[in-house]
Formats: C-alpha cells, sequence, structure tokens
C-alpha cells in the first residue's frame, strides 16, 4: 500500500471512528485538506507531508473517548486520551514505529502551542486554526491575535490572511501552489 492508498484508508478508519457523528467527521476532514494544502505550499518532503496529513487525520480522535470517560473533551482531555486511539488505529495500518510515536506526539499536543518543535507541528496547529476559527465562529480580533502569536509558516499566514481578512481579490490573483 503505497502512501496515498494509506491515507485514504486512515481517513475511512476515522470516518467509522466517529460513525454518526458527522460534526467531527467534517471537521477531521477539513483539518486534514489545510494540512495537506500547506505542506504542499511549503513543500514538505513526501515523508514528512505524510506524517504531517497522518496526523491531522487523527489530531481529535481523543474527543469521544474523553466524552465517555469525563463527560467532557476539552483540550487537554483530547491531548491525554487520544494518543492511545491514534496508535492502536496507526499501528493496525501497518505504519512504521517512528511514524507513529511522532503522529502520536502531535495527537498528544495539539492544543499546546508553546515548544512547537517541527514544520508538521506547526502545520497541524495553524491548519485546525483555520477550521477552529469558522466552526467557532471566531471574530477579527481573535483571528488577528492567532496570527500574530500562533501562525509561523508562510503559507498558513496567507491563507489565514485571505480566507479571513483580505477583501476580495480577482481570480487571476490567486494563491498558487
Amino acid at each position: 500500500m503505497n502512501d496515498m492508498e494509506r491515507i485514504d484508508q486512515l481517513e475511512l478508519e476515522m470516518i467509522a471512528f466517529n460513525r454518526g457523528d458527522p460534526t467531527r467527521v467534517q471537521h477531521l476532514m477539513k483539518v486534514h485538506r489545510f494540512a495537506q494544502l500547506i505542506g504542499r505550499m511549503e513543500h514538505l518532503d513526501g515523508h514528512t507531508q505524510f506524517v504531517t496529513e497522518c496526523a491531522a487525520l487523527v489530531h481529535d480522535i481523543g474527543i469521544h473517548p474523553a466524552e465517555e470517560k469525563y463527560g467532557a473533551c476539552n483540550g487537554p482531555l483530547q491531548e491525554q486520551e487520544g494518543p492511545a486511539y491514534a496508535r492502536a488505529l496507526l499501528e493496525k495500518l501497518g505504519l512504521e514505529g517512528e511514524d507513529v510515536d511522532r503522529i502520536c506526539y502531535l495527537v498528544g499536543h495539539h492544543h499546546t502551542y508553546t515548544h512547537i518543535d517541527g514544520i508538521d507541528y506547526q502545520i497541524l496547529v495553524e491548519a485546525d486554526f483555520l477550521v477552529n476559527f469558522y466552526e467557532d465562529n471566531l471574530g477579527a480580533e481573535g483571528v488577528d491575535r492567532a496570527l500574530r502569536q500562533i501562525f509561523r509558516t508562510p503559507s498558513g499566514k496567507e491563507l489565514c490572511r485571505t480566507i479571513y481578512q483580505a477583501p476580495r481579490i480577482p481570480a487571476d490573483q490567486a494563491l498558487t501552489v
């Protein structure tokens, strides 16, 4: 199975994991697509792109377990509960040990915005923010603050500005990969 097929299989597994919860399914698919796009715009090598996309697909895997266990699913609980579920799923799909470890680390830290230690981590955080701005109906002030404090990749910054801040521009001036 090649990387694209593994990503598709992981996406299907996550849809099944979130069965009956279209909000979670929609969220993971949007975060994945933004992570994929930012990674491509940043010209990640193939391996880092793969790890980033896998992490984006499973980043919120701890939500349902946290809700069942604690009746809540805040960021720290997601980070606490998510890695074990991610590990089981990733190993089932035959991912390499180091990749599983890194993806689980990202799942266990995706709500921690200090000490971001890699481009995969940065892109995951930015992709999640791009989706959460919309889903949480965050106002311009919150977007501006996050853009200044959280976003680091040129591509993530440009997407954020284009989606949430910029006036509409003609199609011939659109972003390119």
